[in-house]
């Protein structure tokens, strides 16, 4: 028997520095370094991830076959009879035969581990089975079922955010760390950005830190259909109505055109709803708000000359090419559920639809440069220009985390990126860090924008001081006007470009 009783460990890498890379350096080198007819399960939880794992090997040429995929339990038994060196596979294949095999984003209602009728699947020693992101929820219940079905097999779990204190299903299953790349070092060697946060909380919302756990629960869940939002309604209906109530949404889209509009890097963004119907709302708002900002602007140019001109001149022309949409998944009954809301989903299904967004939208220099959303986009979409996120939404733990992380890529020009909160969550990231196990002790992946400003005042400190050392007055120069500005700033210049002690 293994020593380690199958269980690999935990590999910690954090979202956007490179972790499906990781995955084809680790196999790459089993199979140099190790004999055997070793075969790699690579597992994810969702369909889009399934893909886009396996787009990542095969444009590393690891990966040549075309059916590598396994599209049921039945599928997953053949594959990994044949020869094959990588098979891909959502978590669903190892429902019991019983179960559905339709990938759901609910876990299992009982909440148990294992099924007892889970058929053996493979009984070879020379399968090691690669997870994404364990921790989530269906590999709590379905984790166990895969120790059934590969009892031989060796597990390692991949992460891009730490594991929390009550995660023991996923140590047993994987065992304790064995890697750890955290968002600092990640951000010490320039392979993602550093994050910070801005509070930007609606005045007329009570701030809430007592929002229903079960709510965000639910919330967690990667897409709501029908009847689970008809429940989030119906039963967190106050929590719900604070989070929707129209003088709120009002108010944040009119701050949110105000940020967006004003910002120094004009990176794109994502705006993160509670669910389809406010998402569709938001964006409505949003227009309105954003013509009147035109209009504001144009005013402003009315009256304005030189530089300031041609600076508003600048803004009023990114706005007008500034295109954005709402991305949610497709419901059944959506045109009907939306009407009986007052809105209309078919404009937004039609771009869906017939548009490709999500190329659109990671491709820099296309015009589409704000999206809103509630759940899709949110996780295993890299998109390096996407600058900025506003969370108007609960969320909480690795959601909260995996969402944040949308905004660390690099990207040229792009020293940062921000997260805008309008719904409160930074508690909640608070009490997410304070809970991580270890591994993640004192690593923040997100800080407080005050900081920045906090060290731009020291900058600004450090430079007066410099300059009144060389006998130069700043706030002489702010005053002056006219040719005497001139003739101090060509001062300025000479004391301090010819100064020796510079």
């Amino acid at each position: 028997p293994r020593p380690t009783g199958g269980r690999l460990g935990v590999f910690w890498h954090t979202q956007g520095s490179g972790k499906s890379v990781a995955m084809i350096f680790f196999a790459q080198k089993v199979l140099r370094k190790i004999p055997g007819n070793w075969t790699f399960v690579v597992i994810t939880d969702r369909q889009e991830l399934d893909g886009q794992i396996y787009k990542h090997f095969a444009s590393a040429g690891v990966v040549t076959e075309g059916r590598a995929q396994a599209e049921s339990s039945r599928h997953l038994r053949q594959l990994l009879s044949e020869d094959h060196r990588y098979v891909f596979t959502l978590i669903h294949k190892f429902r019991s035969p019983s179960a559905s095999e339709t990938p759901s984003p609910q876990p299992s209602p009982s909440g148990r581990g294992s099924d007892n009728d889970m058929p053996v699947l493979s009984n070879r020693h020379d399968i090691i089975v690669i997870t994404d992101e364990a921790h989530r929820s269906q590999y709590d219940t379905l984790a166990l079922n895969m120790r059934t079905a590969l009892p031989n097999a060796a597990f390692l779990a991949f992460t891009g955010t730490p594991l929390i204190v009550g995660e023991e299903k996923t140590r047993q299953v994987f065992g304790d760390y064995i890697s750890v790349y955290d968002f600092q070092q990640s951000v010490a060697d320039g392979a993602t950005v550093p994050l910070y946060y801005e509070n930007r909380i609606p005045e007329l919302q009570l701030v809430n830190d007592n929002l229903n756990e079960e709510m965000e629960r639910l919330l967690e869940e990667a897409e709501l259909d029908e009847a689970q939002e008809r429940k989030l309604e119906r039963e967190f209906a106050r929590e719900y109505h604070l989070i929707t109530r129209d003088d709120r949404l009002e108010a944040v889209a009119k701050d949110l055109v105000t940020h967006f509009t004003g910002r120094g890097f004009q990176g794109k963004g994502m705006v993160v709803c509670i669910d389809k119907a406010t998402a569709i709302r938001m964006y409505d708002k949003v227009q309105k708000h954003w013509g009147d900002k035109i209009a504001a602007l144009q005013a402003e140019w009315a009256g304005a000359g030189g530089e300031a001109r041609r600076e508003i001149e600048e803004r009023i022309a990114l706005m007008k090419e500034t295109d954005m949409a709402v991305v949610v998944s497709q419901g059944q009954n959506e045109i009907a559920e939306m009407a009986e809301k007052g809105l209309d989903i078919r404009p937004h299904r039609k771009r869906m639809v017939e548009e490709d967004l999500e190329t659109k939208f990671k491709n820099p220099d296309d015009f589409f440069r704000l999206v809103f959303v509630c759940a899709m986009w949110m996780t295993g979409f890299d998109v390096p220009s996407c600058s900025t996120l506003y969370l108007d939404k609960p969320m909480r733990n690795h959601t909260l985390m995996q969402t944040i992380a949308r905004a660390n890529r690099v990207y040229p020009g792009k020293v940062s990126g921000l997260i805008v909160d309008y719904a409160g969550v930074f508690h909640n990231l608070e009490r997410a860090l304070a809970i991580y196990g270890a591994g993640g002790g004192g690593d923040k992946p997100v800080e407080d924008k005050s900081a920045l400003v906090a060290a731009l005042g020291q900058a600004l400190g450090e430079t007066r001081g410099l300059c009144q050392g060389q006998g130069v007055s700043l706030a002489a120069i702010q005053t002056a006007q006219g040719f005497a500005r001139v003739g101090l700033l060509d001062d300025a210049v000479e004391a301090l470009v010819t100064s020796e002690e510079i």
